[in-house]
């Protein structure tokens, strides 16, 4: 009988793993949820779309304004204690939806406001984490896991949210929500952590040299200077798919509104099957291979996919594309995240993260305000093409420049 070695076992298989794994799927199903049901109270009560848009400008500002405080803050602090604590803090934040009506919308602005800056939280402090929980050649297996998470809660949160609300109401999905953070924490409190987090006792040395901190690990660290770049000129492509998604599939395809939920949803399957193929892959492949590889299949799929109008609009064949995207997007996310624990110091990690993403949601708001502007005079088409090309670029960028250690076998534990 053959035993499996740390290389080949699955991460699912470590108790304390698959603990956290599965509190975190459940809290980011809560999450998608809220994000389903949010919009469409307030659209319900405005019958507007720019109303319903402000709780996604809602959500976001938060994450811009405090992102790297809340990096600074998980690099301070028991990583497993503050996972517990922010589903404790986003079940009680809550509440007050059960006091909004259509004269108090601006509690419903308030609670899209706080439950988006305490699940910001969350991404930084569960990558933080995971070192602490698996051995370091285990981490790419791990974090393409955590992607599959990702993906289910996406797949099974967003129509259970229309679901609830439209059955429920609003009261049913604060419910339901609300039980689904309360079990995530039950869940991680039953993880057991070993060895220290790394970080300092306190935040002793000034909030603004903890900022400064974190950059000047990002700027003297080669590795994540190129990831750096790779995840902002992403998420600028990123901001541009947003806008332009729904303007591509009504417009050029002429698809109806359920075709458009069916085609922004379909991805998920992809990052399902992505996460499941990349955890095998990540033992064999180099990580730079994988996240510029993936990068460059993400960006051929999407040229395609902009460009097979004319041959076809039969949204099945847009289906299959989609889905297809999922695979390579989850290689880059697995593969980038893998990069960033294996060279960033254990204390920095949460700073790091946290920085990252707040850099990379400045360039995917530059990238929906130049998409809209760009798409009236140069057209919906070329815009997209040049969408697809700075992933292709994402892609040249790891397979030339970025270098990354290969993984030690040795255990972390």
């Amino acid at each position: 009988m053959t035993v499996a070695t740390p290389r080949e076992r699955s991460p699912l298989k470590d108790r304390d793993f698959a603990l956290v794994w599965s509190g975190s799927l459940v809290s980011d199903t809560g999450d998608w949820l809220l994000m389903i049901a949010l919009p469409l109270y307030v659209f319900a009560a405005t019958g507007s779309a720019l109303g319903a848009s402000t709780v996604f400008i809602a959500e976001l500002l938060p994450v811009l304004l405090f992102g790297p405080v809340l990096g600074m803050v998980v690099d301070h602090f028991d990583h497993r204690r503050v996972m517990i604590a922010l589903n404790l803090a986003q079940a009680v934040a809550l509440l007050p939806l059960l006091l909004a009506s259509t004269d108090r919308l601006w509690i419903v602005y308030l609670v899209a406001a706080v439950q988006a800056g305490l699940a910001a939280g969350l991404q930084p402090v569960r990558q933080a984490l995971l070192p602490r929980l698996m051995p370091t050649a285990q981490l790419g297996a791990a974090n393409s896991l955590v992607a599959v998470s990702d993906n289910l809660a996406r797949l099974v949160g967003s129509p259970l949210g229309g679901i609830v609300f439209a059955t429920l109401g609003l009261g049913g999905v604060v419910a339901m929500d609300v039980t689904s953070y309360l079990v995530s924490a039950v869940l991680l409190s039953a993880a057991r952590v070993e060895g220290p987090s790394d970080a300092p006792a306190g935040i002793a040395v000034g909030f603004w040299r903890n900022l400064a901190a974190g950059l000047t690990t990002i700027r003297t660290t080669p590795p994540l200077r190129i990831v750096l770049l790779i995840e902002c000129i992403a998420s600028l492509a990123q901001g541009v798919f947003l806008v332009l998604f729904v303007v591509f599939v009504v417009r050029i395809l002429g698809a109806n509104d359920t075709e458009v939920g069916l085609l922004r949803g379909v991805q998920a399957i992809g990052g399902i099957l992505g996460g499941l193929v990349v955890g095998m892959l990540i033992r064999r492949v180099n990580t730079r291979i994988l996240i510029g590889w993936g990068f460059v299949v993400f960006g051929l799929i999407a040229l395609v996919t902009w460009n097979v109008a004319p041959v076809s609009t039969v949204v099945v064949v847009y289906v299959a594309l989609f889905v297809a995207m999922g695979i390579p997007a989850i290689a880059t996310t697995a593969g980038t995240i893998t990069v960033v624990q294996g060279v960033t110091p254990p204390g920095s990690i949460g700073r790091v993260v946290a920085t990252m993403g707040t850099l990379g949601l400045a360039a995917q708001g530059l990238g929906l305000v130049a998409s809209g502007v760009l798409a009236d005079s140069v057209g919906v088409i070329p815009v997209l093409d040049a969408q697809a090309a700075l992933y292709l670029g994402c892609g040249l960028l790891a397979i030339l420049f970025l270098r990354f250690p290969a993984p030690a076998a040795t255990s972390l534990r």
